[in-house]
């Protein structure tokens, strides 16, 4: 699925008295910011309505955000402006905030004048903000420094994403099918959840899927089997009977998580097995969920599930997946899962083999068998600690060079930690990181930090 440009409301101060004693200056500032902002309307659809100079125009605007459904709020200090007039506009407002300082000018001229202070001099208009905002209990964002070298536009990326990921949260539908007994680390208070990120998390039984599996059109079963044929090396042994019940199964789920506006989805397998009228486990259907855009995670983890969703809106590519074995030759740790992963992140043409599984007592599920793409990555789970106390655990490191492993028939690959495999998961287990893994590849950390400072989770970085 792919996700349209965040939309962020520009909320830029001026302080309503240097008006008159600078005639001009609202238009100069206005046609300014909206020169900065044109430089990145490749990052986000930024909403600038004109200065706003008083108490009553700054409340008017944010309220009109809220109202338009926009992502997020850029504060800009046009020049000067008192910080109290912001605190109710704010106090009332429900988007994701952040605070931007820079300036017209970024170098001290020599013959500075008046006017050229004036519009210069937001720093301590950002002062008076930031301070007023803290005392009043508002969590925002900053971001202070050129407008020109790159980070402004590298921190409006991140703020924009983060902001998108934060509301899209807040109206996330998830469905739940089973949850393996005794699994403690997805134990979680789903109200706490729902009240905190957002979250819903809808329980279905296993036969709503069966009735959204059934009505699939045979025409359409077809011609996803030759797509699959396109996209997979398929394995001469894989019957066509069996490729085809595959793609019905993802078919339905898809319609099932369609027709109810969930985003995400997280199964336990033994409810397929157990339920009698399910002919393979649905590796296939979560892999193709993953390639598509919607969260996944296995075993009825609601939290990982949460995850791997959020983090599809906040980076785009994401995986499932856990940590298996160290491979301390490598100093790294295998990572793999039942059968289920996102094959658009494979290195090279993903292979769809022919699977011998006894799990569920059902038959051969096709399985996709891939490594993802070489280079930097972070992992991370979610976990629930306590009341509405959440914490990220996170890692950053390599995927390493593909490594065939004949034998291992699931999407696997090599994570190398930057801490190292041995010391990350003694880190790991102190920090009590969950057994299920939300992956991405690329270097994230800071939009993950950025989007765990908007939400109040805390972060460890490991």
């Amino acid at each position: 699925m792919s996700h349209p440009l965040p939309t962020i409301g520009v909320l830029g101060l001026l302080l309503e008295a240097y008006r008159p004693l600078f005639p001009g200056i609202q238009d100069e500032q206005e046609s300014y910011l909206r020169g900065v902002l044109a430089g990145f309307a490749d990052i986000a659809d930024f909403r600038f309505p004109g200065a706003a100079t008083t108490r009553e125009e700054i409340e008017a605007t944010v309220r009109d955000f809220n109202a338009d459904g926009l992502d997020g709020i850029v504060i800009v200090m046009l020049s000067y402006a008192p910080g109290q007039h912001v605190v109710r506009a704010m106090l009332e407002n429900e988007l994701p905030v952040a605070l931007v300082l820079i300036q017209p000018e970024e170098r001290t001229r020599d013959d500075i004048d008046e006017r050229a202070l004036t519009v210069n001099q937001g720093i301590h208009g950002s002062q008076d903000v930031g301070n007023s905002l803290l005392r009043a209990g508002v969590r925002f964002e900053v971001y202070a420094g050129s407008r020109t070298d790159g980070r402004l536009g590298r921190f409006l990326t991140d703020f924009a994403a983060a902001a998108a990921a934060t509301r899209a949260a807040r109206r996330m539908r998830l469905g739940a099918i089973g949850a393996l007994t005794g699994m403690g680390d997805i134990v979680v208070d789903e109200m706490a959840l729902f009240r905190k990120l957002g979250p819903q998390v809808c329980h279905d039984a296993v036969g709503t899927v069966l009735r959204h599996v059934e009505a699939v059109a045979d025409a359409d079963v077809q011609a996803r089997v030759e797509a699959d044929r396109r996209t997979f090396d398929v394995d001469p042994a894989l019957s066509e009977q069996d490729h085809a019940y595959a793609v019905r199964l993802y078919l339905g789920l898809r319609a099932y998580l369609e027709e109810n506006g969930y985003s995400g989805l997280t199964a336990h397998y033994e409810d397929f097995g157990a339920d009698g009228r399910f002919r393979q486990l649905p590796l296939l259907a979560a892999s193709h969920l993953l390639a598509d855009g919607f969260g996944y995670a296995a075993e009825g983890d609601v939290m990982a599930a949460s995850l791997v969703t959020i983090f599809g809106h906040l980076i785009g590519e994401v995986n499932f997946s856990e940590m298996y074995m160290f491979d301390l030759d490598r100093d790294a740790i295998l990572f793999c899962h039942a059968g289920e992963g996102n094959w658009a992140t494979a290195a090279g043409r993903p292979r769809l083999i022919d699977r011998v599984l006894t799990e569920g007592g059902l038959g051969n599920p096709p399985t996709p068998i891939f490594s993802p793409r070489p280079g930097r990555a972070t992992i991370a789970s979610l976990i629930h600690l306590e009341q509405e106390r959440f914490r990220l655990v996170s890692a950053s490191g390599s995927v390493l060079e593909r490594v065939e492993l004949p034998h291992c028939d699931m999407p696997s690959f090599f994570f190398r930690p930057d801490a190292g495999a041995a010391e990350l998961a003694s880190a790991w287990l102190r920090a009590g990181g969950a057994h299920h893994q939300a992956v991405v590849l690329g270097d994230h950390e800071d939009r993950i930090s950025l989007w765990c400072r908007l939400n109040d989770v805390e972060q460890v970085r490991l």
